[in-house]
């Protein structure tokens, strides 16, 4: 059996006297939406793929043939090479998967996909799994921890990301690196102090999104919005945008990841800046904070 066959060629593998088992390669959700009557579902995304795969089939010689949706992306490619890896003799790919076999006039099982039905709803933020995680840094050095959020919402209409708002408990910032308790907590409170956030003052910061843009071309595991807004810390509101990989969970939450640089001395956090003192030495501080946000907003109540 040849490493890659077309439609053509696997019908006459399927007639032949040791036609061989199809692997529909995607995971179980997609297997049961559509795939080749007759075909197994083991998902190659599973660290586990082939142990399952030679548990099924305990003779390596055992023909196999693997497909997945079309031929745009490597997973069927992906689980051929895994199975010859692990000792598998005789594995195909059909080529152009599922969708070349119906465009050569075969049939499918499966459920069909889900009804897309644009959503418009309201969701109120979930703080206990929402986090901002930040790293600043300097020539020498650098610092990391987290802070929590404390409260916000996002709203969908037909589909769209078209409003969104959180707000930041400044005083929950914590640092993650040090070690030592006491300079752990001088590092804390000097970023709570007037050189840094004055948290004293300004106990939360804010953000509130005016829009939201697609991004074309963007893949699942990329940002797929750039989102718009304005950014209040220290009391001080300037525009603020970033990009943003925002997507529904299957719990029905929205998440939304985003990681970016902000210039804290736009908002008068100047402490240590080379942009506005001079012959600062070890004490230089970049003027740019790395955020990586993770944001879950459940769906509201009384949402519809």
């Amino acid at each position: 059996m040849n490493s890659t066959l077309d439609v053509q060629a696997l019908h006459a593998e399927l007639a032949s006297a040791s036609p061989p088992t199809l692997i529909h390669v995607l995971p179980e959700e997609a297997f049961a939406e559509a795939h080749i009557p007759g075909s197994r579902c083991f998902c190659v995304y599973e660290s586990a793929f082939t142990q399952k795969v030679s548990e099924a089939f305990p003779d390596k010689g055992s023909p196999l043939v693997v497909y997945s949706l079309n031929g745009d992306t490597i997973e069927a490619e992906t689980a051929a090479e895994k199975l010859r890896c692990a000792g598998f003799t005789q594995v195909a790919r059909l080529a152009g998967g599922l969708q070349a076999w119906l465009e050569g006039g075969g049939t499918a099982e499966g459920t069909g996909p889900p009804p897309e039905t644009p959503l418009s709803a309201k969701f109120e933020l979930d703080a206990a799994r929402s986090v901002i995680f930040w790293t600043g840094r300097n020539l020498f050095n650098h610092h990391h921890g987290a802070i929590s959020l404390s409260s916000g919402l996002a709203e969908l209409t037909e589909g769209r990301l078209t409003a969104a708002r959180f707000v930041i408990d400044m005083n929950s910032i914590t640092n993650a690196d040090l070690t030592d308790p006491a300079y752990n907590a001088m590092l804390v409170a000097h970023l709570k102090s007037d050189d840094f956030f004055a948290t004293h003052l300004h106990p939360t910061a804010e953000f509130l999104a005016t829009e939201a843009t697609p991004i074309a071309g963007c893949t699942s595991s990329l940002p797929n919005y750039t989102v718009h807004g304005a950014f209040t810390l220290r009391s001080e509101t300037h525009p603020l945008e970033f990009p943003a990989l925002i997507a529904r969970a299957p719990d029905g939450s929205i998440t939304a990841q985003a990681e970016f640089d902000f210039d804290r001395t736009r908002w008068g956090a100047i402490y240590g800046s080379g942009s506005f003192f001079a012959r600062l030495g070890r004490h230089v501080v970049n003027d740019l904070v790395h955020l990586h946000l993770k944001l879950v907003f459940a769906p509201a109540v009384h949402s519809t």
